[in-house]
């Protein structure tokens, strides 16, 4: 009969009712999970203070082992100069800005060459695959030093190429192997369903190319070209063999003429850092901005 159930139940249950009946807005909100303390953002950057000063003690002791006799106050020389008034890029800023045109111009040859590499390794035809797979495999498992200077030699006299243009075609080649193995992967990793749905609504295959198969596509290949960008501008140090007065060749140049190996070596690394970094947090607002549409 109602009611003569145990008393246990009979609580049970009213508890359970007037659970249900409570308005959700009385519930109190679920705690925020705390966060672990060696995730903090404090944390970290006292991590990373903490290493760029374990790296500077190094280099102290390893210059006072050799006694070393530091002389920063040249360095700004070699960055910019004052002459009769006028402000004027010093070596090191000429030797950036010719990294930096070598960067832009390999980088925009290098994703032209990605895209075209992995159209042709997914293309139907048997040749295409093939040639596509030559390149990659042979550019990926031949060291860069040997390739520029191939191409230096053998390739840059046969088609009459400056030594600019030689290094521009060494890095677009070289990054753009590796950049049409990550494009290749972005769009195989679209299910092939996406492509057939377009394919039944009746676009073309273009359209379901542009509209489909890249916008899923190109936040998956963001990461890691942005990984090859930032390589193509430290790999670009290499062209210096070819005497190319990049910021590498500048750098040796200053050394050779004033000993001052530490000052503008480090000087050297800070100004490809700054590059790289900015290449990174620029791209990583880029790929943000893909995600929130």
């Amino acid at each position: 009969m109602p009611g003569k159930g145990p008393p246990s139940d009979r609580h049970q249950c009213h508890a359970y009712t007037m659970t249900l009946s409570d308005p959700i807005s009385a519930r109190p909100p679920p705690a925020a999970p705390a966060l672990a303390w060696h995730r903090h953002g404090a944390w970290e950057l006292l991590q990373f203070a903490l290493a760029m000063a374990l790296l500077v003690v190094l280099a102290y002791q390893g210059a006072q082992q050799m006694a070393y006799q530091w002389k920063w106050e040249k360095v700004p020389g070699y960055l910019v100069r004052v002459i009769d008034g006028q402000w004027l890029a010093g070596p090191l800023l000429k030797g950036l800005y010719v990294t930096l045109q070598l960067a832009w111009q390999s980088a925009l040859l290098a994703l032209l060459l990605g895209v075209l590499g992995a159209w042709m390794r997914v293309a139907p035809s048997r040749v295409g695959r093939a040639l596509a797979w030559s390149y990659v495999e042979l550019i990926r498992n031949t060291p860069l030093l040997v390739q520029i200077l191939v191409c230096y030699f053998i390739l840059a006299p046969t088609l009459g190429l400056g030594r600019e243009a030689t290094g521009v075609l060494c890095l677009a080649l070289y990054e753009g192997a590796f950049a049409t193995e990550i494009i290749r992967g972005a769009l195989q990793a679209v299910p092939r369903g996406q492509r057939e749905a377009a394919l039944s609504l009746g676009l073309s295959d273009a359209q379901a190319e542009r509209d489909i198969v890249w916008p899923q596509a190109l936040p998956l290949m963001l990461p890691p070209l942005a990984g090859v960008l930032v390589n193509l501008v430290k790999h670009s140090a290499i062209v210096s063999v070819i005497a190319i007065f990049d910021l590498t060749t500048q750098a040796r140049s200053i050394i050779a003429d004033t000993f001052m190996a530490f000052e503008i070596w480090l000087t050297t690394a800070a100004l490809y850092l700054c590059v790289t970094v900015c290449l990174s947090l620029a791209i990583h607002a880029f790929e943000r901005r893909l995600r929130r549409r």
